[in-house]
């Protein structure tokens, strides 16, 4: 079995990375250093279609069903945009698997209508809200409640690290709260959309990031934020599953977001080793920096096929394929984005290597990626969390 891309693949992937070295590239060095989140170039992405590429026709979208690799054109997207810019990358990946995915997923027809449209367009963006001060990998931990009390949520709790949440085009977020006990010692968790403005819900002070300085990222209270009991995303108590199974998704794209990483660090690489002039000659010509350069060129192509082929699975699956089952896509996409996150924190710090003194300083890109690529191993599941994902998927009962 391939994972060729097709040649409509290929043209859509030139056509983002052109839009990339225009719009995105000769800016992403000032934005790091000011943290300014470039509200007209995420609407620019949108115009482009972006947002709407897994989105039926009827929301604005691509209308790209399974068969016609959606899902794939998304990942090319994100893994270029990252090549320039991972800010813009995990913007563009937040945006669709996180704020746009949930509703499109398990939205009612009257939410989608309301909430969709915009969101697909890129006009506004949306935010996940799952992670908190006591519940990140542990999220079943989850301390926000929604109790209803004449036909509203009344919501209280807490969120952080939350990407597209706190930016003057952030519409909505979608929170788990826990709504009621199950009787057996487990909490009901259920998901509920806030949108922005509601009173009592406010995006505290963004974070200041080692990395990702572009990105918006703020953590979220609530206060007694009401919202209609109609903004119950999907069925009552599914929330944690809803939220699990986007996360599965999620891990394909922060993969394709690491092969970015790893591509970008391999052309700055090879330009310097090209460039740089030791002892008569390029450093290239040194094993010390020859072999290294070679490691990323594996590492490279080993992730780009464990994600695309994970990617393949998803359109599959969307397009109503037996052949694919639910547990070997997890088993998939886990062992993509272990790989390839953990390659691009490897890669950065050969790149810097390669640039030597220059790699510590900021007027150079690989220090920006140096910077990004840690956090490729935490957000939307550890490599912890991957790695029993992994075990348990391979029979072994690991806690």
């Amino acid at each position: 079995m391939t994972f060729e891309l097709s040649p409509e693949h290929e043209q859509f992937r030139r056509s983002v990375r052109d839009f990339a070295e225009a719009e995105i590239a000769p800016h992403a060095a000032q934005w790091d250093r000011d943290h300014h989140f470039p509200t007209d170039v995420v609407q620019k992405m949108g115009a482009l279609g972006l947002m709407g590429l897994t989105a039926p026709e009827e929301f604005g979208g691509a209308g790209m069903a399974g068969e016609d690799g959606g899902f794939t054109s998304l990942c090319l997207a994100i893994e270029e945009i990252g090549r320039v810019d991972q800010s813009m990358g995990i913007t563009l990946e937040a945006a669709v698997g996180l704020g746009i995915n949930p509703i499109l997923t398990y939205g009612t027809q009257a939410q989608k209508q309301e909430w969709l449209p915009t969101l697909v367009a890129g006009e506004q963006v949306a935010g996940f809200g799952l992670t908190e001060p006591g519940a990140g990998s542990d999220a079943g931990a989850t301390r926000t409640k929604a109790v209803l009390d004449g036909g509203e949520w009344v919501v209280n709790g807490a969120k952080q690290f939350i990407t597209n949440s706190g930016s003057s085009i952030t519409s909505l977020v979608t929170v788990t709260a826990r709504t009621g006990d199950r009787g057996d010692g487990r909490p009901e968790i259920s998901t509920i959309v806030v949108p922005s403005g509601t009173p009592g819900f406010v995006a505290e002070k963004a974070y200041d990031k080692l990395g990702w300085h572009a990105s918006d990222t703020h953590p979220l209270s609530f206060a007694d934020a009401r919202v209609p009991e109609a903004n119950l995303l999907g069925e009552r108590g599914r929330g944690y599953a809803q939220f699990l199974a986007t996360l599965d998704d999620g891990r394909v794209a922060i993969a394709a977001l690491a092969v970015g990483c790893i591509q970008a660090c391999l052309d700055m690489s090879l330009q310097y080793a090209g460039e740089r002039q030791t002892f008569g000659g390029p450093i290239g010509r040194k094993q010390g920096v020859a072999f290294q350069v070679s490691d990323l060129q594996v590492m490279l192509d080993a992730s780009r096929l464990l994600t695309y082929k994970a990617a393949a699975m998803k359109d599959a699956m969307d397009a109503g394929s037996s052949s694919v089952s639910t547990a070997a896509f997890k088993q998939a996409a886990a062992v993509a984005k272990l790989y390839a996150t953990e390659s691009a924190v490897t890669a950065t710090r050969i790149a810097t290597q390669v640039f030597g003194g220059y790699g510590f300083m900021e007027e150079y890109p690989v220090v920006r990626f140096y910077r990004d690529a840690k956090v490729l191993e935490i957000g939307e599941g550890t490599s912890e969390v991957q790695r029993m994902l992994i075990a348990r998927g391979l029979g072994l009962p690991v806690e």
